[in-house]
């Protein structure tokens, strides 16, 4: 019997968990002595038992009632693409749009560097990975990445990793060094992701560090993070978690790529939503306060809350109060996600948002939208 049942559920945040050496064959020969294991795994304590506990899982008979109750490497499919298929018929997920996770943070580190030769070859070989790993089974949705670094390598990166076979186009949203997201520079990459009927995603550890370590500094004992000890995702970590895609979303709305581009969907993936209804009212406060002398708000053709209604796709965690951000910010901006196999998903992800929707009143058809056509609308032609 599958996790899932009853309903189609798409599942809009599932990742790969990388093993050393993972890059090696999907990266142009004259980078590889520059992207080393070091780099791409450095939070190594542990790391070694983490190795040793995916071989035993893969060597042992995996117990199919531990489907969600096994996290990181030790999941199955996690890390083998062999056993993905036989992972999602377990979960009961109709699709799983797929992210790395070793090179979401250094794909940012790239980003804020002086290399973009380098910054745009591992991005070609984040998209070949993600593709290949994916290649599998149908269901597994792949994501390609495309730096923000330089206009025209954009455009560029973006058609290749189309053509590559990418369902969804992951930008950072971090700000980049010298131009704003939202630069006219960039319209021919939301042109071809609109061409395409492919979305543009964020994710996060696309954003940068979410707060300096100055924050954590307070004179008392460190604080385990959500994984039980590393320093990865705090309370303070996840206070902070959505400035990112707010900055550049609201870039973006204000600077009317959404008015320019009306067919293009954005994602805001595994990034919370409990900040989304009192940044779509903020938004509609600026969008009066300031329209008698900006002509780019008076150009917009709806308000700023209805470009995100229309256009923009987010995930809550399960430990949000989900029921109360979809009756607050509108029936098409929530999706469902697992972010299987990461510990932050949770053991029982269903069961709290069924919670969290039911106490507020959410209705049958709401929830159809919740886990299966908000994620339908984001996707267009990436999920047919």
């Amino acid at each position: 019997m599958p996790y899932a049942e009853g309903r189609v559920i798409h599942d809009a945040d599932a990742h790969i968990m990388e093993m050393p050496g993972f890059l090696a064959g999907h990266l142009e020969a004259k980078y590889r002595e520059r992207v080393t294991d070091l780099q791409l795994f450095p939070r190594r304590d542990g790391f070694q038992s983490r190795i040793a506990d995916a071989e035993r899982a893969r060597s042992e008979a995996f117990d199919d009632s531990q489907i969600m109750l096994a996290k990181n490497w030790s999941a199955l499919g996690s890390w083998r693409r062999q056993d993905r298929p036989r992972s999602i018929d377990l979960l009961g997920f109709s699709s799983q749009l797929m992210f790395t996770t070793a090179l979401l943070n250094y794909s940012n580190v790239l980003e804020s560097g002086p290399d973009h030769d380098l910054a745009y070859a591992v991005a070609r070989a984040h998209t070949r990975h993600m593709v290949e790993f994916c290649s599998v089974d149908k269901r597994l949705l792949p994501t390609g990445y495309v730096p923000l670094l330089d206009f025209e390598r954009t455009a560029r990166a973006a058609h290749e990793a189309i053509e590559a076979g990418a369902k969804a186009l992951m930008i950072p949203s971090r700000c980049p060094d010298n131009h704003s997201p939202s630069h006219v520079g960039f319209d021919p990459l939301w042109a071809v992701a609109q061409e395409a009927r492919l979305p543009i995603v964020f994710h996060v550890g696309g954003g940068g560090v979410l707060l300096e370590k100055a924050w954590f500094d307070n004179g008392l004992p460190p604080v385990p993070d959500f994984h039980g000890g590393d320093d990865n995702f705090r309370s303070l970590d996840y206070m902070a978690i959505g400035y990112a895609p707010m900055k550049a979303l609201t870039a973006l709305i204000v600077d009317r790529v959404l008015d320019r581009f009306p067919n293009l969907k954005f994602g805001c993936i595994e990034q919370g939503a409990s900040w989304v209804p009192g940044w779509m009212r903020n938004m509609d406060s600026a969008h009066n306060a300031f329209y008698k002398n900006e002509e780019r708000l008076q150009k917009m053709s709806l308000k700023p809350s209805e470009f995100v209604k229309r256009q923009v796709r987010v995930t809550p965690y399960p430990h949000e109060d989900t029921g109360w951000i979809i009756a607050n910010s509108g029936d098409e901006v929530c999706l469902f996600s697992s972010d299987y196999p990461h510990v932050e998903g949770g053991r029982h992800s269903i069961k709290r948002f069924e919670v969290s929707m039911d106490t507020a009143g959410i209705s049958t058809a709401q929830k159809q939208r919740f886990y299966c056509d908000n994620f339908v609308d984001l996707m267009g032609r990436g999920l047919a």
